[in-house]
Order: C-alpha cells, then structure tokens, then sequence
C-alpha cells in the first residue's frame, strides 16, 4: 500500500510504499496529491520511501509509476526515493541526467534531508 505521508511543506508531496503496491494504490492515493500539488504550484516535488521490497510492487503498480512519469514529465522539479538499497538510489542519482528536474535516492535515515532537499528549504 502507499500511503500519503503528512507534516510536509506545502510546496511538495511524499509518500511510503509498505507491504503489496498496487495499480489502485496510483490511482487513489498518488495521482489525486500529485495533481492537487501541480494544479497549486505549477511544478512536482515528490519524495517516496520504499519500505518494501520491490518485489512487492505489482505489474500495475510500475505500469502507473510510469504512467505519473510521463504525465508530469515537464512539471517533475525535485524528486527524492528514500530506500535501503544502493542499487536503486544510485539509479535515482542516474535517473536525473535523463529526465527533466532533479532526482536524488537517500539512505531511509535521511528523510529529514530528503524533505529539505525536495521542498527547497
């Protein structure tokens, strides 16, 4: 499940994915903040920590990550994965010479950074 994460600035959303990671969970909880926040600012400061193994992310859960990447490709600004792998926050770091905006993967200790970072503070 994600869920949406609170106590952040307004200028961004943040999420945790725990457990069985679904298409639904895109669709109701992900996409409705993302566009709420795009609609307000005009840009996406998101920030995911991955509490799960990524194994636990289903065929449609990925096929929707994709489908917000490319929704909001021009408004992406700041975007942070927290996870306990090196693999996929080294692939973060990668991620951002490809795509517009900035991505960062962070070790799950450093959320308080993370949040800084993505909300500009």
């Amino acid at each position: 499940m994600i869920r949406q994460l609170t106590g952040v600035p307004a200028n961004m959303v943040a999420f945790s994915a725990e457990g069985e990671v679904t298409e639904d969970d895109f669709k109701s909880v992900v996409f409705p903040a993302v566009e709420k926040l795009v609609t307000r600012t005009g840009e996406l400061n998101y920030l995911m920590v991955i509490n799960t193994p990524l194994t636990s992310f289903k065929a449609g859960a990925w096929l929707q990550d994709a489908v917000l990447g490319l929704k909001q490709l021009t408004n992406w600004n700041r975007v942070a994965i927290l996870s306990d792998s090196e693999a996929i926050n080294t692939f973060t770091n990668i991620f951002s010479v490809l795509v517009p905006g900035e991505f960062k993967g962070y070790e799950k200790t450093k959320l308080d950074e993370a949040v800084e970072w993505v909300s500009g503070g």
